[in-house]
């Protein structure tokens, strides 16, 4: 009587050969990686959005002293103050942004105490 045995090359996570798997589970079992339901993507680091704010809020703010001041102004600050609160690398770009953001809102203000309009009057 010989006794033989029967090789198995599977990794470990696997099903065995006789273990039944059905489902989703099975997709992913088979490849020794645990399922989670969603498809793994590209991940951008938190960081690299707290500087593109950074440096919208500082365009922004700085287009605002020019036109628009009462929409651009409010969005540098709220934009610099989301990009510091993510701890961007940009530090100085974000409260230039949120400098700008209130000088806008300062003129703005001028603006409408002096002479009553929210528009600037050149030569006039």
């Amino acid at each position: 009587m010989t006794l033989t045995t029967a090789r198995t090359d599977r990794r470990p996570g696997t099903p065995g050969p006789g273990a039944r798997t059905t489902g989703p589970a099975s997709a992913a079992g088979a490849g020794g990686t645990p399922s989670t339901g969603a498809a793994p993507g590209p991940r951008r680091p938190r960081g690299r959005e707290a500087d593109g704010l950074a440096v919208a809020s500082f365009v922004l703010g700085l287009l605002g002293l020019l036109v628009m001041n009462i929409l651009l102004g409010p969005a540098a600050v709220v934009m610099a103050l989301i990009a510091l609160a993510r701890s961007t690398a940009r530090r100085g770009r974000a409260l230039l942004g949120l400098a700008l953001g209130v000088a806008d809102l300062v003129v703005l203000a001028v603006l409408v105490t002096a002479n009553g309009t929210v528009s600037w009057s050149f030569g006039g």
